[in-house]
């Protein structure tokens, strides 16, 4: 649903949709534009003294009574990223993308392209960040309704999925829409191919406590 190859693919470029507020201020040649209401934002305007999860390339604002799942490799670079409030879930994704072009636009459309070929109605509406896209998809627990947000900032794009009552009411959001607010994206200098992961990874006292985990398994396992 979400391919990293971009075969005979173009851009949607500043000109055709109002860049995200991360975006334009990233191409303000004077330096000037205002400060962005809210996030997320671009490491070079985070505003200062916010506890936050730190996973690398996004670090997530600790907000109390959020839940966060991650999933990750034997190495401890994280692979998935779900938050959870109640009856609402956010899984979270941050990529690479040029410095001056939004690619949310041409992502959105593949994302609707492959539900509809699933026979999944896809359809697009205005929220707070622009264009979102919104279905109602079979899962083994029956219907679920999704919601798919974009933004786009210099050189990242982060991809927001909502489900669960956040998904079919943008109202019920709660928390984890304070979570999307309030997260910044940690670019690297490194080119990186446009769509391609940015790298996560748990924070060392998380990791800590799973290899512990891991070791005391293990032993259990041997004593056994």
């Amino acid at each position: 649903m979400f391919s990293r190859k971009r075969e005979a693919a173009k851009h949607v470029r500043a000109a055709d949709a109002p860049p995200s507020k991360a975006l334009a201020e990233s191409l303000a040649s004077d330096g000037t534009a205002p400060a962005p209401e809210f996030g997320p934002w671009d490491s070079s305007h985070a505003p200062d003294g916010v506890q936050r999860l730190d996973l690398g390339s996004l670090l997530i604002p600790a907000i109390e009574g959020v839940e966060v799942r991650v999933q990750a490799n034997p190495e401890g670079g994280v692979e998935q990223v779900v938050l959870v409030d109640g009856d609402s879930a956010l899984q979270l994704g941050v990529f690479a993308a040029p410095r001056t072009e939004g690619i949310w636009g041409e992502v959105r459309a593949e994302i609707a392209a492959a539900m509809t070929a699933d026979g999944v109605d896809a359809r697009e509406v205005d929220g707070k960040y622009g264009v979102e896209l919104v279905a109602r998809v079979n899962t083994p627990d029956g219907p679920a309704d999704v919601r798919f947000v974009g933004v786009d900032g210099p050189r990242w794009m982060v991809r927001a999925l909502y489900q669960g009552a956040a998904a079919s009411d943008p109202g019920r959001e709660g928390v984890l829409g304070d979570v999307l607010s309030g997260l910044v994206v940690v670019r690297d200098a490194e080119p990186r191919p446009v769509r391609e992961p940015l790298p996560m990874r748990l924070p060392k006292e998380m990791a800590e406590q799973g290899q512990a985990a891991a070791e005391q398994a293990a032993n259990g396992n041997q004593m056994a």
